[in-house]
């Protein structure tokens, strides 16, 4: 028997880990449309931290411009429409604040210094 990974109410709130992304920004798979890094150099913390940051941004504002659409489209009988869910995401987009999704700055490198201790990333470029 397995037991679920999810909470009982609720659910989970963000739909990639910041683990994950640190990972994939890092190996310079640019993740949710940041920029493409050289994995042998890096980035700073500050600069991995904003693109994590506008992603979840991004992603939230596209899924609710999603599910607005759905039930739209839904409740007037008609086929969902790609520019109507464009048009809802830049809506969307414009009036999510920078600090409502994701960690503060503060856990966000308190969560880098435990990767540092457990030698999964380090500094570079340092003299």
């Amino acid at each position: 028997m397995t037991l679920a990974l999810k909470p009982k109410r609720g659910g989970f709130l963000r739909p990639f880990g910041c683990g994950w992304f640190i990972r994939e920004f890092l190996v310079g798979n640019a993740p949710y449309g940041s920029p493409v890094i050289n994995p042998l150099i890096g980035a700073p913390q500050a600069d991995i931290f904003f693109h994590y940051k506008e992603a979840l941004r991004q992603i939230s504002a596209m899924d609710r411009a999603a599910d607005t659409e759905t039930r739209q489209a839904k409740r007037g009988k008609r086929p969902i429409d790609p520019n109507n869910i464009n048009n809802l995401y830049q809506r969307y987009l414009a009036r999510i604040p920078y600090k409502s999704n994701g960690c503060r700055y503060h856990s966000f490198v308190t969560y880098f210094s435990n990767l540092q201790r457990l030698g999964w990333v380090g500094a570079f470029g340092q003299s």
